[in-house]
This record gives C-alpha cells, structure tokens and sequence, in this order.
C-alpha cells in the first residue's frame, strides 16, 4: 500500500512538472510526433509496396499494345493464342479511346494539360491474366517474344518485370528506413534530454529542498523519467493517429499499376504499429535518463 502511494505522489508530481512546463513540453511532444510520423511513413511505404510484390508474385498479367491500324487483326490472333495457354483469360481490350478516358481520369484536375494533342498518342491495349496456373508451367520472357511476332504488336510487359523492379526499391526502402529511422532516433533523444534538463533547470530549488531533508536520488528522479515517457509516449500515439487519419482521408484505396493487378493500399500490421508506440516510450525513458545523468549520481 505504501509503495502504491509513493508512485501516486510521484506521477502527481510529474503532472505538476509537465503543468507547470506545458509550453516546452507540448512543442517537445508535437516534435517528437512529426519525427516518428516520418518514420512510420516509411514504415508504411515498405509494407504497401512488400505486400503489392507479393501479391503479384501469386499471379502474371500480360499488357499488350497494339500499333494503329492493325488492331482488330492483331486482337484476333492475340485472343487465338490466348486459348493454347494454361490459365490465360484475356481479361479486357482497352481502346485508344479508353486509354485516353482512363489517364484524364488519373490526371484529375490536371486533365486539361492532355486537351492541346493533335492526336491521341496511347496505343489501343490488351490485357491477360493466367490465373490457377504453377510458374513452372509458364515462361513469360517465351510467351511475350511469341505475342511480340505478331503482326500489329508493338510491344509487351509483364507483372514480373515491374516485380524485379520493386525488389530493388524494397532494398533501397530497407537501408533508407535504418538510416533515416536512426537519424529520427537521434533526434527525439536530443529533444527530450534538453526538454527535461529545462524542467530540472525550472525545479532546482524544489530538488535541493527534496535532498536537505533526506529524498534519495531515485526518490526525485522519478517524476523526470515519467515526464520524458509520457512525451515519448503521447509523441508515438499522435504520429500513429496522424498516419491512420491521412491514410483514411487521402487514400485512393487500390492502386492500379499498368499490367498489374488493383491493389489495396494496407495500414500499417499491429506490430509496426505497437513498435512506433513502444519506440516513443523507449526513446522518452532514454532521453529522461540522459539527461538526469548529468544531475545525479547513478
């Protein structure tokens, strides 16, 4: 029961700290946000784009465009070929018209740029998708040279190849998102440290009149470990909210990559999640510790 108390005397008394220190340790906070904010949006980008590859690792698609003049030939034979694949499904025609529709609806606001071409440059496309069909079974570089032979193809792609291209933007996200994550880490370390330094500044009398009547150091260095974890941990709980509610707002849901399948854009799993909170109290405790240091003897 006791000891009870004495943590209810001290959470009262870091209250009072952050109360009486609101300014400095509100700016500390929307700080520490925007730091691991910036964190969890790569965090985000990574699992979007790991998810997106695969997902595509699970199925091909096949975009095949067609040169003017020759398409309903060339469509003609492409859907003749279609029919010798295993698990090929020629999943949609797209005319010059529709490619044109479908990009100004993309373009949005900016769609008005597109109204000064003589002529509509997209090429007229066909797309297919093998579906309930082991890799083994295909050879897509085979496939896309046998569809490119024919007469009125201008050129093929393939959902690998995107996928061999997004591997090495994971790579690349991976050593970004350590050194950026590291950088960000450095910085909320420094922000709390200096941020409990002022409350100690601020409260060196009432420190000195704790230890004249005999409070033992952990006795006064309590109340600052607890003020550096409720920043770190308010800082971890904003920037999660601000990533959830700019994700709700501004997400466009699925992502329709050309050849690609539509793909949903994901939050972030329970563990990143519980990481980028965990993170924000780590890092508060650390930067408390930090700076108490310099004040008192461990």
């Amino acid at each position: 029961m006791r000891r009870v108390r004495i943590w209810v005397y001290h959470f009262r008394n870091a209250s009072a700290g952050i109360f009486s220190n609101r300014l400095i340790h509100t700016i500390s906070v929307g700080t520490i946000s925007i730091s691991l904010f910036l964190f969890g949006a790569f965090a985000l980008l990574f699992v979007n784009i790991n998810s997106w590859v695969i997902e595509w690792g699970k199925s091909l698609s096949m975009s095949i465009y067609l040169e003017d003049g020759a398409v309903q030939e060339a469509k003609k034979k492409i859907e003749s070929m279609a029919q010798n694949l295993p698990g090929a499904q020629v999943k949609a025609f797209i005319s010059k018209e529709k490619a044109m529709i479908d990009l100004k609806a993309t373009l949005g606001a900016q769609a008005g740029l597109l109204d000064g071409l003589s002529h509509n440059p997209l090429p007229a496309s066909i797309e297919i998708l093998f579906k309930d069909v082991r890799r083994s079974q295909l050879d897509p570089k085979k496939i896309k040279g046998e569809l490119e032979k024919i007469k009125g193809v201008s050129e093929v792609q393939y959902s690998e190849q995107y996928q061999e291209k997004f591997e090495g933007v994971i790579y690349v996200l991976k050593v970004a998102g350590l050194i950026v994550g590291g950088l960000l880490c450095m910085a909320v370390l420094f922000i709390i440290t200096n941020t409990i330094k002022l409350t100690i500044y601020s409260r060196r009398d009432e420190i000195e009149i704790y230890k004249l009547v005999g409070a033992s150091d952990w006795f006064v260095r309590v109340p600052f470990l607890i003020e550096g974890a409720v920043q770190g941990l308010f800082g971890g709980l904003f920037a999660l909210s601000i990533l959830y509610l700019l994700h709700f707002l501004f997400s466009l849901k699925t992502v329709h990559v050309f050849g690609l399948p539509v793909l949903e854009i994901v939050f972030l799993p329970h563990g990143y999640a519980v990481l980028i909170v965990a993170l924000g109290l780590i890092l508060g405790l650390a930067g408390s510790f930090v700076a108490i240091g310099r004040f008192f003897r461990f």
